[in-house]
């Protein structure tokens, strides 16, 4: 069987940095990891992405710019895993690359009644795939949420598709969560039948509140939230947000957990230790995850944990309290570390664009049906 090889780089919601793989597929889009590199992102480009996330001055020069750094940052783990793996530029055939995601605002403010025209709203990933191109000598597949956004759908999540080949199971119903800046759950039926969905906030608010009172990227392992207490009236206010008692298909980003939305509730419950806030927050995330899984997957046995809210074993025991019955694993448990699942989905969504075949789920984003995802850019 003939086999090709494509390299996927994702960069999150989470702003930690870039996840490298280099993989190589077989004609059905099997995948297999041959290597993985990271780079952090350094604290300056950190806060300026942080910064573009909401509107400021001079944002189109500066998102700009950002977007030559991330494609500089990119082209660095691409010769990273081409030394890992001794293979050459040309050996590879595509690299998938997300972009990183500053703002997601799907079928909002665009649209009209009047004439019956539908919004579409815009979702946008800084990137320069022309320069990663340029550096790298590889063939650039990016912006590969556009396409869904156009035929009516939220274009996210993207992964659930990748998530049924590689974690699906013929005899039994699995849920996959991603916990990255946000979280987004997969339903994967034994059926074939596939959803997907943003749950609610991942690691952003966490790290936000760890950075901010310990000076520390994230809270390793939860051993600070594990420290402070549950204030249950502030976890009430945090459920009450409308985004969770949406109905999907759903999806969101930190164009709505943010700081400014934690500072509202925050107001309105003054005085609390800080690692108290933590310990609520994290519960937050677990309740979030879980209630979707409670309502619309009963029937699930499995749920598949990957991104960087794997590492927290903290948040990992929370999960499971909040569902008795539930296995709830890592993806390691499953042959693929949960810091390269979706590096390695950018690499088969970049597989399925050059092959001109379908990759996004009607049914997870509601869009008017299956679409070819993302632009190609030659090398």
């Amino acid at each position: 069987m003939t086999h090709s090889h494509y390299i996927g780089l994702m960069s999150g919601t989470s702003l930690d940095g870039v996840d490298g793989v280099l993989a190589q597929l077989d004609e059905r889009g099997q995948i297999q990891v041959l290597a993985h590199a990271f780079e952090a992102f350094d604290a300056p480009f950190r806060a300026e992405l942080l910064q573009l996330n909401k509107p400021g001055e001079d944002e189109l020069h500066r998102s700009a710019l950002a977007g030559n750094q991330i494609a500089r940052n990119y082209a660095r783990v691409v010769h990273a895993l081409l030394a890992q793996s001794q293979l050459q530029a040309k050996h590879i055939t595509a690299i998938g690359a997300h972009g990183q995601t500053v703002r997601h605002r799907p079928l909002e403010f665009d649209g009209d009644a009047t004439r019956q025209q539908a919004a579409v709203g815009y979702t946008l990933q800084l990137n320069n795939p022309s320069l990663l191109a340029e550096l790298t000598g590889i063939d650039v597949v990016a912006d590969f949420r556009s396409r869904d956004l156009a035929a009516g759908g939220q274009g996210a999540p993207l992964v659930p598709a990748f998530h049924h080949g590689l974690f699906g199971q013929p005899d039994a119903c699995v849920a996959v969560l991603n916990i990255g800046g946000i979280s987004n759950l997969s339903v994967l039926s034994p059926k074939g039948d596939v959803l997907g969905w943003d749950c609610g906030p991942g690691n952003a608010l966490m790290d936000f509140w760890c950075h901010q009172h310990t000076g520390l990227a994230f809270d390793r392992d939860g051993a600070w939230a594990a420290s402070g207490r549950l204030d249950a009236e502030l976890l009430y206010s945090f459920a009450s947000e409308p985004f969770l008692h949406r109905q999907p298909p759903k999806s969101t980003g930190r164009d709505l957990f943010n700081p400014s939305w934690l500072a509202q509730h925050l107001n309105a419950h003054p005085g609390l230790a800080a690692a108290d806030v933590q310990a609520t927050l994290t519960t937050y995330t677990a309740l979030a995850c879980s209630q979707d899984i409670l309502r619309f997957a009963p029937e699930a046995r499995t749920l598949i944990v990957c991104g960087g809210g794997a590492l927290n074993g903290h948040l990992m025991r929370d999960l499971a309290a909040h569902l008795p019955g539930v296995q709830v694993v890592s993806s390691d448990h499953h042959g693929l570390p949960p810091l390269q699942v979706e590096a390695a989905a950018f690499a088969w969504l970049a597989f399925k664009t050059i092959r001109r075949e379908t990759a996004s789920l009607p049914n997870v984003t509601g869009a008017r049906g299956a679409r070819v995802l993302g632009a190609i850019y030659p090398r």
